[in-house]
């Protein structure tokens, strides 16, 4: 006999040991051999227990006869508009004298992870993915200060180590300088200080990325990351206090201080980092990259840049891979190009930049993709964008 065989029989053979079998037959009447009864398989009822066959059971102590062609015999189903069907409960308000505000967007029975895993029922983080200052983890500067303190020393090394050089040549004592802005008269007509503005901006994004982590998303790790940043780059001018040629510059400090506040907004208002970034772009030149002085200076773009990928009209059209672009550079203002006598020109345009991060990040979940699409939030790729000046340059000057 084949391995199915032996299985059915098996299984016979263990039904008569199940409870079931015994609750069923306990207490059966069955029909004597050879009685009518026996063309007609039977099955009794147990007295005073409902039958679990008939919808309609006889009443209790009732013996009553089953017939096999009764199965055939078409039953009323249950009657479906009858039963109550039962809502589950809503979630309920949390007291605010034992939670604080209540927030109670989420369902009762809602399963969240990372940062908002930590938070009483009901509440939630707010609209940057923070944990509101009442219940988060570290509440002020110098604690949330003091989770990054490996990440500080090293920006604190690199700065000092470009100071380095200053010192090796003639200074003098600390003075301050008025460099002027954006004018043709000035060094590099506003670019070092777009360099400074971008600069701050970039490590506040970098310190608050930090902070976010280690904080556990606590509020206010945004401005605490502003706020390093700037002061950073105000010590760092420090150097520039004690040579001959410069000296402390106020117009830098501010241009510091709008590039922290410009991370603060973007890190703090719902919705503003999908939206908007301001990003460098890099020309390479006969060298491909000069990385100190005007001819640095020269090869770099800044701009504003409004993100379709941030307009939820946008997001799934292919205007989401498209930023408008509003921005700065001069040119023609190196120490050669005013010897010959040539005008030094500052560049104003507009112009339509692809999103190289979201054309191919923007749905990334690996840890590779979302560290590209934030780098590249901060990058404008060369040769990406066409733009129309001021001077009536168009394509990509």
């Amino acid at each position: 006999m084949g391995y199915r065989g032996r299985a059915v029989l098996a299984l016979a053979a263990c039904l008569p040991a199940t409870p079931a079998w015994a609750d069923a037959f306990d207490g059966a009447v069955l029909p004597e051999a050879g009685s009518p009864a026996l063309s007609e398989p039977a099955f009794s009822e147990v007295p005073g227990q409902a039958s679990p066959f008939d919808p309609n059971a006889p009443q209790p102590g009732s013996v009553r006869q089953w017939n096999l062609a009764d199965i055939a015999t078409p039953r009323a189903g249950p009657n479906l508009a009858a039963l109550a069907i039962s809502a589950p409960e809503p979630s309920q308000p949390i007291a605010e004298d034992a939670y604080g505000p209540a927030d109670n967007t989420l369902p009762a029975n809602t399963v969240v992870s990372g940062p908002a895993a930590s938070l009483p029922p009901g509440v939630n983080l707010n609209g940057t993915g923070h944990v509101p200052r009442e219940y988060a983890q570290y509440r002020g500067f110098f604690k949330q200060a003091g989770t990054i303190k490996t990440e500080l020393a090293i920006l604190a090394i690199y700065m000092g180590a470009q100071t380095i050089p200053k010192l090796t040549k003639e200074t003098t004592s600390f003075h301050f300088k008025d460099e002027g802005w954006f004018g043709k008269n000035t060094t590099s007509l506003g670019m070092d200080k777009l360099t400074h503005a971008f600069n701050t901006y970039l490590i506040a994004d970098i310190l608050h990325a930090r902070l976010h982590r280690n904080t556990n998303a606590s509020e206010g790790d945004a401005l605490t990351a502003g706020i390093l940043a700037a002061g950073l780059m105000a010590i760092n001018e420090v150097s520039d206090a004690i040579e001959p040629d410069s000296g402390y510059s106020m117009q830098d400090i501010a241009m510091n201080v709008s590039g922290a506040a410009l991370s603060v907004l973007r890190n703090t208002v719902p919705g503003l980092k999908e939206k908007i970034a301001f990003k460098i772009e890099i020309m390479p030149n006969h060298q491909i990259y000069s990385h100190v002085g005007k001819e640095h200076y020269e090869q770099q773009r800044f701009m504003l840049s409004l993100k379709g990928a941030g307009f939820e009209g946008l997001r799934k059209t292919p205007l989401r891979y498209v930023d408008f672009q509003v921005g700065y550079y001069a040119s023609d203002f190196l120490n050669s190009d005013r010897d010959k006598g040539i005008e030094p020109k500052r560049h104003l345009f507009v112009g339509l930049g692809l999103n190289v991060g979201e054309l191919f990040f923007g749905n990334s979940n690996s840890r590779f993709g979302k560290a590209a699409h934030s780098v590249l939030d901060h990058i404008q790729l060369p040769y990406t964008s066409i733009r129309v000046d001021t001077h009536g340059e168009i394509g990509h000057p």
